[in-house]
């Protein structure tokens, strides 16, 4: 299979800066959303370093002498293993520098990839904190993704919460990200994608402004054009309100 892709990355209406990030890969197949935070613009310090590891990760490894920073996991395969890697060395840099640094300390990103294995038709997604990967399938939207966030760790070990339980748990609190520890568990997704996929990776200043049917209907409505897509994902972001950052990569697999 082959497939388009397209992102967008937008300050949104009640931020002063940017601290999203993202990255596509075509020559890797290989696309990610970082989402960053801290004070005195250490966010986008993290995010950025998040997508460049990654990046680097991916271009370095094409070579066959490359040595890995981490050991390898025979449980997964060799894109797994890639993946999870590149995603474990931006976490051990962004840990560093916040260390190092008095104006990045604390910085952190969440982050979400996927990266299509051509020979074995498999997509991976993997992902740390509350940045989502949807799927858009036969007119049905589903999240790939599980939000790293207090009040999921709530529903996982008390999952008959009350609504009103829940109203009380603050919602914007996460409990993974990458620079947070000097090391990280990353969460890992196998997919096997089919023509007429969609898949939308996103910051949560996209999916906490758009209604999971909202961004159903917008990408469907943009066919095969993903790039108007994105703009109409990061305009309605917008059109809500805006109160994030908003970034969006939109990957549809074709035959």
């Amino acid at each position: 299979m082959n497939f388009i892709a397209a992102g967008l990355s937008d300050v949104g209406l009640q931020r002063e800066h940017n601290e999203d990030s993202f990255c596509i890969l075509p020559e890797h197949r290989l696309f990610v959303v970082a989402d960053g935070m801290g004070g005195h613009r250490a966010g986008d310090v993290a995010s950025q370093m998040a997508t460049h590891t990654i990046a680097g990760f991916f271009q370095a490894t094409a070579k066959e002498d490359f040595t890995w920073p981490f050991n390898y996991d025979p449980s997964l395969t060799t894109d797994e293993n890639r993946l999870v890697t590149g995603i474990k060395l931006a976490n051990r840099k962004i840990h560093e520098a916040g260390h190092r640094h008095h104006d990045t300390h604390g910085m952190g990103t969440t982050i979400v990839t996927a990266l299509f294995a051509r020979h074995s038709n498999r997509l991976y997604v993997a992902h740390v904190g509350d940045s989502r990967c949807y799927r858009i399938r036969d007119g049905r939207i589903e999240q790939l993704t599980r939000d790293h966030s207090l009040l999921n760790d709530y529903l996982l070990l008390m999952p008959h919460l009350t609504d009103a339980q829940k109203d009380e748990l603050p919602k914007n609190v996460i409990t993974r990200a990458l620079g947070m520890q000097d090391s990280v568990n990353v969460d890992l997704v196998p997919i096997e994608p089919k023509p007429g996929d969609y898949y939308l990776l996103c910051s949560d200043g996209l999916s906490g402004m758009i209604e999971d049917d909202g961004i159903l209907d917008l990408v469907v409505a943009g066919g095969n054009d993903v790039e108007g897509s994105a703009r109409a994902l990061v305009h309605r972001a917008n059109e809500n309100g805006g109160d994030d950052n908003v970034t969006v990569v939109l990957v549809l697999f074709t035959a």
